[in-house]
């Protein structure tokens, strides 16, 4: 088995070269092998050059490299991620450290086990750290999934969340138009739209940092993945 791992990233110079350690550390269940792959999408700091120094100073860690020459969004960089992507599962992981690699396994798990098609990691299920942050944005995240939720029929604690873990071969036979932070509303609804679909959800850290550190969704996000919740999961 392959777990392949997309990472976009965009203006992460602070961050990315500890990611993509972390990433390379990890140690996957049942001696599944691990694809990273980056997606630089369009930087203006230096964080093309601290992804190609981590590629040159570990020459035995299996790193794709791509470039947008224009920036995109994160949606278009995740589509990116997996039309390269070779592995038998994908996942995303972003690049500001928010998001703990050591926990893949417990992503991976139900669906190594033949239970599972896709696996949300949930920061809102307990049980694991998690930084007290904003009020607001909490409440954003409860409402966009409750919300979506309702549309799709799901019973979902985190819609939201960076770390959904697929079967390739589902993700990759689904359409996704979205290019910015609609790709989690968008996807949420048409994978619950296809036939027999299992989907599962678990625990996981998070670690979110303030704007100062770097957070880049704001409210325009948040009043796009309402309309993406509606025209997903409505007419998709």
């Amino acid at each position: 088995m392959k777990l392949s791992v997309i990472v976009p990233a965009y203006n992460e110079e602070r961050t990315i070269n500890t990611i993509l350690q972390r990433v390379a550390n990890v140690k996957l269940l049942d001696d599944t092998k691990l694809e990273l792959i980056v997606v630089n999408d369009c930087s203006t700091d230096r964080t093309a050059e601290q992804i190609l120094a981590y590629r040159q100073a570990n020459p035995t860690v299996c790193v794709l490299y791509l470039e947008h020459n224009i920036n995109r969004g994160k949606g278009y960089a995740i589509r990116t991620g997996i039309q390269a992507a070779t592995g038998d599962f994908i996942i995303v992981q972003d690049a500001d450290l928010e998001y703990d690699p050591d926990e893949f396994n417990v992503l991976l798990r139900p669906a190594l086990r033949g239970v599972a098609d896709v696996v949300y990691g949930s920061r809102f299920m307990g049980g694991r750290p998690h930084r007290i942050l904003f009020f607001w944005h909490t409440i954003g995240n409860k409402f966009l999934t409750f919300f979506s939720n309702l549309m799709n029929n799901l019973n979902l604690t985190d819609m939201e969340t960076c770390y959904k873990l697929f079967r390739a071969s589902i993700v990759k036979g689904i359409e996704l138009k979205e290019d910015r932070f609609g790709f989690e509303p968008e996807v949420t609804a048409k994978l619950a739209k296809l036939p027999g679909i299992r989907i599962y959800e678990v625990g996981i850290s998070y670690y979110g940092r303030t704007y100062e550190e770097g957070k880049k969704i704001n409210w325009r996000d948040g009043f796009r993945a309402i309309y993406c919740i509606f025209r997903y999961g409505a007419f998709s």
